[in-house]
């Protein structure tokens, strides 16, 4: 069986559209086409059904590429380690991952691998998509504040980052923190809250590990950026939770006020994700041990 047909193959199935493999693959749609209609024509099996928009695999085609994509994404590294051997980066890498962290913490610790010829791609959004999206082999690499699950995802711990609860100075004297800090949950009754999406995630966390407790009522800001949520604080608008790294240097200049001292603040672990067998592959491989070496420093 002809290898390309194969590296065709998955890259189809894992886009779930022959334009989209095409793109990747550096080749024409119709010659992608072709080459799923010959490896088709050589099983005497359908692999996929043809639908308005992309198409969607066979049970035959999950099958085959269960068996043969490690072995092929193998091939591949061995290729593409030996012709790059001197020059890693022989590609634009795809890069994946949540926007704050990725713009606070991630290109500035890559931006030193740019001289080297680092190109990077980034796409950034929920850990659900963009790991949907690693598996399918649009991202090289995939930061994810979620923990990856799956055998065609292979993910290390990065980082963790830490919660706090701040509001603006004005709102930590109307509080009063030292009656926080003996009343609890209670004492936040009324005060808005600022949050990055309706169900308040971070705040319920924070919520449920300090004060043992929900969050009363809904909040009074919803925007989905906490680098927004992080300029609503400042400017008053009222209680939020965000993580450490993002407003450090609000409540070292005293924009902000951390509203409690807790022995064990809230945490969530993120994880580097990449495919089984890529981490081989000499610039994910550099990008990959680049961030685990920069986020001991985070």
């Amino acid at each position: 069986m002809d290898l390309s047909l194969l590296r065709t193959f998955l890259a189809a199935y894992r886009s779930g559209s022959l334009t989209a493999a095409a793109r990747q693959l550096g080749l024409s749609q119709p010659t992608v086409t072709a080459q799923v209609r010959a490896l088709e024509e050589q099983l005497g099996l359908q692999l996929f059904r043809r639908l308005p928009r992309g198409i969607a695999p066979t049970s035959v085609a999950d099958e085959l590429a269960a068996e043969t994509a490690p072995h092929v994404d193998a091939l591949n590294t061995i290729a593409e380690r030996g012709l790059s051997r001197h020059a890693p980066f022989s590609r634009p890498l795809h890069l994946g991952g949540p926007a704050e962290l990725t713009g606070t913490r991630v290109l500035p610790a890559l931006a030193p691998l740019i001289e080297d010829g680092l190109r990077l791609r980034i796409t950034l959004g929920l850990p659900e998509d963009l790991l949907a999206g690693l598996s399918q082999g649009r991202f090289d690499l995939v930061i994810s504040t979620v923990r990856p699950r799956g055998r065609n995802i292979a993910a290390v711990p990065l980082t963790d980052e830490e919660f706090v609860l701040v509001a603006a100075p004005s709102w930590a004297e109307r509080i009063d923190v030292a009656r926080l800090a003996r009343e609890g949950a209670p004492r936040l009754r009324g005060v808005p809250l600022i949050s990055y999406a309706e169900d308040m995630p971070l705040i319920r966390r924070y919520w449920r590990t300090v004060f043992t407790a929900r969050p009363a009522g809904s909040p009074a800001v919803v925007v989905p950026d906490l680098r927004a949520v992080l300029t609503a604080a400042v400017a008053g608008a009222g209680v939020t939770v965000l993580p450490t790294y993002l407003c450090a240097a609000e409540l070292a200049s005293g924009h902000l006020v951390k509203l409690l001292d807790v022995e064990v603040p809230p945490l969530n672990t993120l994880f580097v994700a990449v495919r089984p067998g890529t981490e081989e592959n000499p610039g994910v491989g550099t990008v990959r041990s680049r961030l685990l070496m920069q986020a001991r420093l985070w």
